[in-house]
């Protein structure tokens, strides 16, 4: 009988590839540098040196790839070093596809990095398939986006996008961050591979900084492996520890998390200081329908324009309950300013034709009681 979504989040898939000697209910942290060797070329363990591979992490490796539907999960030192590995699979002549409407880092990642190892980058709305169909070239090799959208919660079809990726022989990638395995799962819809930035939702406590890609290819995967052991950019044992720690009350997180930004969404629309919310789970939302048709839910991003600049920054300093902080998906509940936190790296032409200016406020619903989190915005917007 196979495990229920929950099951798997505590106790991994039908078959975990680790036991512990010691039956430890709590898997260990094994923070070691290096293991010994039984003989000369032979390792009785199956492990030789953490930078490559360590029980702990591959502990956890197995539990998302659980979660993701995937063969293989690969455990990175943060999300951006999980996105750079997958870049780093294509070089000169290559060209990629990225949504335009996308973290801001990978920006300054592919600007920084991947141009000018000669890989060109085309930044489209992936939402618009007509407009994602034509930016495809005989040297695509990969598609590369989000849904939900960073900031602004588009949804791109998932499906569609497998479907024209493969059809130019591209792969498609999906940062699946947002709404975690809980409430998306790529790979079931066609996605050749699905990233994490588990510092969010999947470790949930704003206490860690981890990355994983999850796929289906074997040959890919020990590709990335390689990537990974030769940069260092793995997992450390004790940040593994966390992770998987976190993911024990994903599920719980994530449903929790999503009633309370239905309703901050729903009594945010109506504000005379807000001039829209950007919240998928608002039947108002044009992605509103294709997001259910892919997903089973809408997660706890929200973002909003405020009436003015000067109501964003004054909700910005005077929130008590809510803390003015980057990043996301943590129990506690944050509010971030995009247009110098988290997507400053973005081409002020596209800042402009994306909304991303001074009036944009960028939500993490956490766990806080619903009353109380709605008393402080209320008093921040306000005044």
């Amino acid at each position: 009988m196979s495990r229920a979504f929950e099951t798997r989040c505590i106790h991994g898939g039908e078959e975990s590839r680790l036991k512990d000697a010691f039956r430890a209910v709590s898997f260990p942290i094994y923070q070691t540098a290096t293991f010994s060797h039984t003989e000369t070329g032979h390792n009785g363990s199956g492990f030789d040196y953490t930078r490559e591979s360590n029980p702990t992490r591959t502990h956890t490796e197995d539990v998302v790839a659980s979660l993701e539907g995937a063969r293989h999960a690969i455990g990175f030192s943060s999300g951006m070093a999980a996105i750079s590995c997958f870049f780093d699979l294509f070089g000169r002549g290559d060209h990629i596809i990225c949504s335009e409407d996308l973290y801001g880092g990978v920006f300054r990642l592919n600007r920084l990095v991947t141009e000018k190892k000669g890989v060109s980058v085309s930044y489209v709305d992936t939402s618009d398939l007509q407009e994602l169909r034509a930016s495809f070239r005989p040297e695509t090799r990969a598609v590369y986006l989000e849904t939900p959208t960073n900031p602004m919660m588009h949804i791109t079809d998932l499906h569609m996008a497998a479907k024209l990726a493969h059809e130019h022989g591209a792969l498609l990638a999906v940062d699946n961050t947002f709404l975690s395995p809980y409430f998306q799962n790529p790979l079931a819809l066609g996605s050749d591979i699905v990233i994490h930035s588990a510092s969010k939702f999947l470790s949930g406590h704003n206490d860690t900084v981890a990355g994983f890609i999850c796929l289906n290819d074997d040959i890919l995967s020990e590709e990335l492996r390689l990537l990974a052991k030769t940069t260092g950019a793995s997992l450390s044992p004790f940040d593994s520890f966390l992770v998987e720690r976190g993911i024990k009350t994903l599920a719980v997180r994530m449903q929790k998390q999503q009633e309370n930004a239905v309703a901050l969404a729903e009594l945010l629309s109506g504000h005379s200081k807000v001039r829209e919310v950007c919240y998928t789970g608002l039947r108002t939302h044009r992605g509103y329908a294709l997001n259910l048709s892919q997903s089973k839910g809408f997660g706890s991003m929200i973002s909003l324009h405020t009436d003015t600049a000067e109501t964003a920054l004054r909700v910005l300093h005077k929130v008590r309950l809510f803390t003015f902080a980057e990043s996301l998906g943590g129990t506690e509940s944050l509010v971030t300013y995009p247009l110098i936190q988290t997507h400053p790296d973005v081409p002020q032409q596209l800042k402009d034709k994306l909304g991303i200016d001074g009036t944009l406020l960028r939500m993490s619903v956490g766990l806080e009681n619903i009353d109380d989190l709605t008393a402080d915005i209320l008093q921040a917007l306000e005044g």
